[in-house]
């Protein structure tokens, strides 16, 4: 009988990659391009062409352009170094983050760990998309605090995640023997304990990625994520909404983008979360 819930093996690596193909191609794209994302010339002669084809001055565009002229190809790899940087940048720090709280939590125990795991509650009833808003209202928008606010607002489940297997892999022989040795406790928990802690982390960072890409770009569709000139995939969607009837391309092309660099990072998490089940990531 056939599983239906088994994942093609190639899924991942396709997703893979997708990735890193989106990788390189926001760093090579913008550095070869002739103009530049933010660079307006001649509007009435490159503003809204379609995509593969070419504007009033004989320059092919592959994916069009915008209201302003400027080619989409560019825009949208040079905003993709923006909205892959902070997704990748905005789970890394939440990542450190709740990994740093969940082994305390676990390691030490008692009123430090009810106090961390209440913050966490208190942090996880209140939507993050609220959170989100309301702290970038009220700082002000920009990168930085972009980057800051998905920090601060997504470790709550990696650190339960990490407190968990830190109390699970502590009560092992071999960490009793280590302690009985006289190693002292900070090694034990960052050499011993930690390592083995580490692999349903990794998952949840893998996947934050996508979700802080995703909560990115809705704070810059808002207006309250990175601010034009600078690109983003959120902010280029915001600015193409006037445009949908008549360039609809100009939204669609960072909203496609932005699926799927999200459902790759999806899989990939998801995968490597398969892995970590059947112990491939210890």
């Amino acid at each position: 009988m056939t599983n239906n819930n088994i994942r093609p093996a190639a899924a991942p690596r396709w997703a893979g990659g997708v990735l890193a193909a989106m990788a390189i191609a926001s760093v090579l794209v913008p550095a070869f391009a002739v103009d530049g994302a933010r660079d307006i010339g001649d509007v009435l002669a490159t503003r809204l062409v379609a995509p593969f084809s070419r504007d009033g001055h004989g320059v092919w565009h592959f994916l069009g352009t915008d209201a302003f002229g400027r080619d989409l190809l560019v825009r949208l790899w040079t905003g993709a170094r923006i909205s892959l940087g902070v997704g990748v940048a905005g789970s890394a720090l939440s990542g450190a983050l709740g990994i740093l709280l969940g082994a305390i939590a676990g390691w030490r125990g008692g009123s430090v760990d009810r106090a961390i795991v209440a913050l966490g509650d208190a942090l996880l009833a209140i939507p993050r998309l609220v959170l989100l808003l309301v702290i970038a209202s009220l700082w002000g928008p920009g990168l930085g605090v972009v980057i800051s606010v998905l920090g601060l607002t997504g470790w709550m489940s990696v650190m339960r995640l990490v407190r968990a297997d830190v109390q699970g892999v502590r009560v092992l022989a071999f960490v009793e023997g280590a302690q009985a040795l006289g190693v002292p406790s900070w090694r034990v928990l960052r050499r011993h304990v930690l390592p083995n802690a580490l692999s349903s982390a990794l998952v949840a960072i893998t996947l934050g990625v996508g979700n802080a890409i995703l909560l990115e770009s809705g704070l810059s569709f808002l207006g309250l994520g990175i601010q034009p000139p600078a690109s983003s995939w959120g902010n280029m969607i915001a600015g193409g909404r006037e445009w949908l009837l008549v360039a609809p391309w100009i939204a669609l092309v960072p909203g496609v983008a932005l699926v799927a660099t999200v459902v790759a990072c999806t899989v990939v998490g998801d995968a490597l979360g398969d892995r970590s089940v059947r112990g491939d990531l210890r």
